[in-house]
């Protein structure tokens, strides 16, 4: 058995015991060119796309630049993407950095259409057909940790303070069975900054356990077997939207409609579908607030002001 389908697998049977279904498998295509060069434009006109530190920063830049070359022929406007060197930076940073754009992440989005005049617009649906992701607490099968009471101590890895999977995820878990101040329950947290090193980290020890998003932990158990072999689940999060891109308000309608129509109708394009397999999708569909209610949902359940959250990985 193939080990994108094995860990498939492993997140499915979780899904099953904890209400949900199987994760995406994000699926690493080859780059192409766009279907012909977008006019030359100034830095000033171009758009400023941010991309979420996800996992390494040379291989995030491989899966979006197609796409970016592809929507900058579209539309007529040269697309710079900027990779921001943590989660919490899309938000905090977006207006200093420029940005009229970013692919936020589940609890980023929701935090930034919050505070900025911010919209989202569209969001892949990867490979087999999926457009969320849910977010897994893991630790290693050989831990002897099989619930909530045996974090106690323990070395926990998160991935950033504004993300779902990374950070909502495993308070809501540890409020759910008690734990009022993770900082006093669990022995040491630190956060690793991206979901691969949350992954790496608990498969070589350097954490007792973690939390990741199923679609990175998916893409991962291609490369490494032990991702299927030597991991197992505590928790799952609800599903929430993939990574899409929402766009300032202040961008002129008709430029936002060019990149909505180019997004949802590039599946029909021959070097359109090549740009979203470099991405593992297979399309992209229409997205709204309230496709994130899952994320306001936990925000209440453990208690989080979003209006007044405040941003801090260094705790």
């Amino acid at each position: 058995m193939r080990w994108g389908r094995r860990v498939s697998v492993v997140l499915g049977a979780l899904a099953v015991a904890c209400g949900g279904n199987e994760a995406p498998p994000g699926l690493h295509g080859t780059a192409l060119p766009s279907p012909a060069e977008p006019p030359r434009a100034a830095p000033d006109q171009e758009l400023q796309i941010g991309l979420l530190p996800e996992r390494n920063i040379f291989r995030q830049l491989e899966r979006y630049e197609p796409l970016a070359a592809y929507l900058s022929a579209r539309v007529g406007r040269g697309i710079h993407l900027e990779i921001l060197p943590r989660y919490g930076n899309v938000v905090t940073n977006f207006e200093s950095a420029g940005l009229d754009g970013a692919f936020f992440g589940s609890f980023t989005y929701v935090l930034a259409h919050r505070r900025l005049d911010v919209d989202a617009i569209a969001r892949p649906v990867m490979q087999n057909g999926r457009s969320t992701y849910f977010g897994v607490v893991l630790v290693r099968r050989d831990s002897g940790i099989r619930d909530a009471a045996g974090l106690r101590g323990k070395r926990f890895a998160f991935v950033d303070q504004a993300t779902t999977a990374g950070y909502l995820l495993p308070l809501e878990f540890l409020a759910r069975h008690g734990v009022k101040d993770y900082r006093t329950f669990l022995g040491e947290t630190y956060f690793a900054g991206t979901h691969e090193d949350v992954i790496r980290d608990v498969l070589d020890g350097r954490a007792d356990a973690g939390a990741a998003k199923s679609s990175v932990l998916e893409r991962m158990a291609g490369e490494d077997p032990r991702v299927v072999s030597d991991l197992t689940f505590l928790a799952r999060s609800p599903d929430v939207p993939e990574n899409g891109l929402a766009l300032r308000r202040g961008l002129p309608p008709e430029l936002r409609a060019r990149l909505r129509e180019a997004l949802l109708t590039m599946h029909e394009d021959p070097h359109g579908r090549r740009a979203l397999e470099s991405l593992g999708a297979v399309r992209f569909i229409e997205t709204r607030d309230e496709d994130y209610e899952p994320v306001y949902r936990l925000a209440r359940e453990i208690g989080l002001d979003l209006d007044r959250y405040q941003y801090d990985n260094s705790r």
